[in-house]
This record gives structure tokens, sequence and C-alpha cells, in this order.
């Protein structure tokens, strides 16, 4: 008789926790990919730039990265996807990344039903302007097809079950995200999404859970207060409480000032077990790594920036809204913390330089020195490399 999962206990979750040491992470897509579909099909895969861009990032003291799977690659080439899986994850493995895998995710920001083959070019001036969902909306909102989602689901988890490349499955990105980006600003997708993706979430688990996998279980809350409306609830929606109530590890969204950060880090806090950010940062909307990092740090939560290298996804244009009413939001990135070439955004030569970034968040470094040490370090090199601030 095969015993099904259950959420893992508090104890269960810490000593996950104690064993992880602090993960300081970043959403990943290479540079040369519009979306997760371009990233992950036969055609389109790119393992010399995801090599390049990884050692980058390895080299600057990160040592976990997110990034998602997409059903509509795995419906057309299931045993491919697989094996490009298993070629990223070495990749990783290399450079000591452990990876976060997403399994699926709202945010068809395209307007676009998720498709294979060549996808469309980034729309020049567009934040994200590709992005294409998971399994996609219109598969979300015809339950007769959950069956293959389930299949999917079941195949993934499974195959990477025991793996110890994979440090956690985030089972779904945003459920109930309905934003469409245009020039003009901001649409939303049918209103009826929300109550089939909750349904759909609450059947993710049930699912990895019957596969067993030795890896923690997340879906992260993300209805939050940000620039545009800071008075808007914390994690209040529906979908977001059923998430965190479901979760072994809890995760959540934050693009927001550091005040709002507290906020939701004290919130969040109710659930007595370990926290992963897994989206933060973004300028124009005070999401700031030299005020935040630190308070990751301090409170050992794990993080996962949005963006490495600034590249087709046009992430480091902000979302519409922002553009269109901020007048200097060309001064300065949204996203991503490296230009094209591996050079560290807004590097000031005359101070800090890129070598002595290196050195202190090398993992050498990390492994031999203080925590507290390291941290110093590292948000002294971060305040100056991403926004001129010398100590």
């Amino acid at each position: 008789m095969r015993i099904i999962m259950s959420k893992w206990s508090e104890e269960k979750s810490w000593e996950w926790h104690k064993q992880q040491g602090w993960l300081r992470g970043f959403n990943y897509l290479p540079r040369t990919a519009v979306n997760w579909t371009e990233m992950w099909q036969q055609d389109t895969f790119d393992p010399a730039c995801m090599t390049q861009e990884l050692q980058w990032a390895a080299e600057a003291g990160y040592n976990t990265l997110r990034t998602n799977l997409p059903f509509v690659v795995w419906q057309h080439d299931p045993d491919g996807l697989m094996t490009r899986v298993e070629h990223f994850l070495d990749i990783c493995q290399r450079v000591d990344i452990k990876v976060m895998l997403t399994l699926m995710d709202d945010c068809g920001f395209s307007g676009d039903h998720p498709f294979i083959g060549q996808q469309k070019q980034p729309i020049p001036g567009l934040h994200n302007s590709q992005a294409a969902a998971s399994p996609g909306r219109n598969v979300v909102m015809q339950p007769y097809l959950w069956g293959q989602v389930e299949r999917y689901l079941k195949e993934i988890i499974g195959h990477f079950a025991h793996d110890e490349r994979i440090v956690i499955w985030d089972l779904y990105n945003e459920p109930t995200n309905r934003m469409i980006f245009t020039l003009a600003g901001e649409d939303a997708f049918d209103p009826a999404l929300e109550e089939y993706s909750h349904q759909l979430m609450e059947k993710a688990f049930m699912w990895a859970r019957e596969v067993n996998p030795t890896q923690p279980l997340t879906v992260g809350a993300w209805h939050i207060a940000n620039i545009l409306d800071l008075g808007a609830p914390i994690y209040q929606h529906p979908t977001d409480i059923r998430a965190l109530e479901l979760s072994d590890i809890i995760s959540f969204h934050a693009y927001v000032p550091l005040d709002l950060m507290n906020k939701a880090i004290g919130l969040l806090k109710e659930y007595k077990r370990p926290m992963l950010c897994t989206e933060w940062l973004a300028r124009h909307a005070e999401s700031k790594m030299h005020e935040q990092l630190p308070l990751f740090n301090a409170e050992g939560i794990g993080c996962y920036q949005w963006g490495l290298v600034k590249g087709a996804t046009q992430t480091h244009i902000p979302w519409p809204e922002i553009k269109r009413t901020d007048n200097d939001y060309a001064s300065r990135w949204f996203h991503d913390v490296f230009n094209e070439e591996g050079t560290a955004y807004a590097l000031n030569p005359k101070t800090w330089t890129s070598a002595l970034l290196l050195f202190y968040l090398s993992p050498v470094f990390c492994r031999t020195h203080s925590a507290c040490f390291q941290a110093n370090a590292l948000c002294i090199v971060i305040m100056d490399i991403f926004y001129n601030v010398t100590l």
C-alpha cells in the first residue's frame, strides 16, 4: 500500500531550512529567450548561454535559482524536455547552484495562449512582452484537460523526486494572475480564471503529494500592495490564504518598499515556518537590493530577485503602468543585475571593483567566513555596485 505524503511538520520544515543555509538567488531565463517556451524547446535551448550566465551568478555569490517549465513543451516533446532539464541541472550543479522548479504559471502577460515553435519577437519598450503561461489560461479554464496537467506534474516531479539538485518545488506561480501587458497600459483576462486557478492549485498539491518527493512543496502568496496601490491588503486573497495553508515552506512575492516588506514578513511569521521571498527587486517600486537584502539575511529568509541578465524579456523596463506615469523611468533598471556582457548594473569603477565583488561573494569566501561578516560584505559591495554608495 502506497503512503501518500502529508504536509510537512513544522519541525521537518525547519530541519530542511537548517540544511540549506541562506538561499540567495534569482528568477532565471537566459538573455536569449523571450519566455520559458523559448528557453526549453529544442530548437532554442541555449546551454552555452546558460553556462556563461550561471558562471557569472556563481562568481557573484548566488547559490540558487528559480525557473519555470512550460507545459506546452512537455506536450509536444516530453522526453526531450526531460533531457534538457537534466542538462540544465548539470550546468547548475557544476557551479553549486540549487534549483527551484516551478511547474505552472498564470502570468500570460503577452495575452497569447502558449504555442510551440518560433516565438514572437519582443515588443520594443514593453516589459516581459511575450510572457507565456503554463499550462495556459485556456487550459486552466477547461477542467476536462486537467488530466494532462496531472500527468505532466507527476512525470516531472516523479523523475526528479529524489534529486538533490532540486531544492524545492514551486507548484504554481501566481495562480489567478489575469494581467496582460500592452504599450497602452495593463489589461486583464477573463475574471472566471480565478476560481479555476484556485481549484487547480489545490489539485496540484494533491497530485504532488501522491508522488511523495523528498523536496518540499510551495506556492507563493502574491496579492500585496505595491507602489501603485500602497493601501491594498497583504496576502488576504483566498488563493493566497489557501496556498500558505498547503505549503511546506512559506513563499511569497513582494515588490514593495522596505516598510511594507517588514509588515509582510511579520504577517507571514504567524505560520511558524521557514520563508522564501521568491520574487522581489523592482527599483521603480522602491524594492531595492541595498535595503532588503540585509533584511532577508537577518531574518533567515531565502530570496530570489527577479532577473539576472538584461535580455529579450526586457524586464529592465518597468511595468506598463509605472512606465506610463514615470517620465524618468529610463534612468534606472526595473529588474536584472547584469548587462549582456556580464558587467554589474551601474558599476562605479572609481570605488569598489567587480573583482572585489567576486572575492567577497565567492563560494569559497562564503564557506570560510562567518555569516555575519559575509552579510556585511555583501551589503557593502551591493550598495556600491548597484547604487554607487560607498561605506
